[in-house]
């Protein structure tokens, strides 16, 4: 016997999906966070040689990543969660993120609600014992452009005013030859590691809208080199952030690719 659908199970749907495309980008936020920082710890354990970093990933379908929760993927950020443990990670997230009151936390996590609100606050001690106060976009994109102008004309002495005396530079190439297995510390020897003539020659820079930031697709002849970005205080960079691993820029220019076919970031028929 034909049943005819239920028009409440239908705008139950209805509403389901409309609920989830109105939150996509903050649950997409969230979803980098958790998953990219969940395996960090996995993969460097086990196979990862030299410096791990996120994987940058396409933001540029969701302005509003950038403008409303950049926080919440940006590489630096994502980095710096690796170091708290995951109940303090899923405490941090579903309270900052997510916005979830103590008692509803406590309730998911099976724990009670003076721990959470313990866990919490050791969370954002040690998030605010790693992190500086960083600079506003427009300002980010300004140095990161000054970053790559300098460093592509071997433009020392501009590319050291830009930096903070206690910069770092990580690489991340899980061991491809040429790429730095240490961080490179120091205004003067960072300076001279971003200039590495060999690699700018004929390289063309892209900017691109990455983690809710400005990052920059360095590319040769169509092939892509490198994905890079920094971040900065108000006394310049402090830190600089390259990918040369194939396998994450490879994901990149797949994240690039959907975003293309999908501004709306919702497949068609979902």
């Amino acid at each position: 016997m034909y049943v005819e659908p239920s028009p409440t199970r239908t705008d139950d749907l209805d509403g389901a999906v409309a609920l989830f495309v109105r939150h996509r980008r903050r649950l997409f936020g969230i979803a980098c966070r958790i998953l990219n920082v969940a395996q960090s710890a996995r993969v460097r354990r086990e196979t990862y040689i030299g410096p791990w970093l996120p994987e940058p990933v396409d933001t540029s379908a969701d302005p509003g990543v950038g403008a409303e929760r950049a926080e919440a993927v940006e590489l630096a950020l994502l980095l710096v969660l690796e170091r708290l443990t995951p109940v303090e990670r899923a405490v941090y997230v579903l309270r900052e993120a997510f916005d979830y009151a103590y008692a509803e936390i406590a309730r998911m996590l099976e724990l009670s609600v003076v721990n959470v609100r313990k866990i919490v606050s050791r969370a954002r001690r040690h998030l605010l014992d790693e992190q500086r106060e960083s600079v506003d976009a427009a300002e980010h994109r300004r140095l990161l452009s000054a970053f790559v102008a300098a460093a592509r004309t071997g433009d020392v002495a501009s590319l050291e005013s830009l930096l903070t005396p206690d910069v770092v530079s990580l690489s991340d190439g899980n061991g491809i030859r040429g790429c730095a297995r240490v961080p490179v510390l120091g205004r003067a020897r960072v300076a001279r590691l971003s200039v590495h003539r060999p690699f700018w020659r004929e390289a063309e820079p892209e900017f691109v809208d990455a983690n809710g930031s400005t990052g920059v697709g360095v590319h040769r002849d169509g092939r892509p080199l490198a994905f890079l970005t920094a971040a900065a205080s108000k006394d310049g960079i402090h830190q600089v952030l390259w990918v040369f691993a194939p396998g994450k820029l490879a994901a990149f220019l797949d994240s690039r690719l959907h975003c293309a076919r999908f501004p709306d970031g919702v497949p068609d028929g979902v």
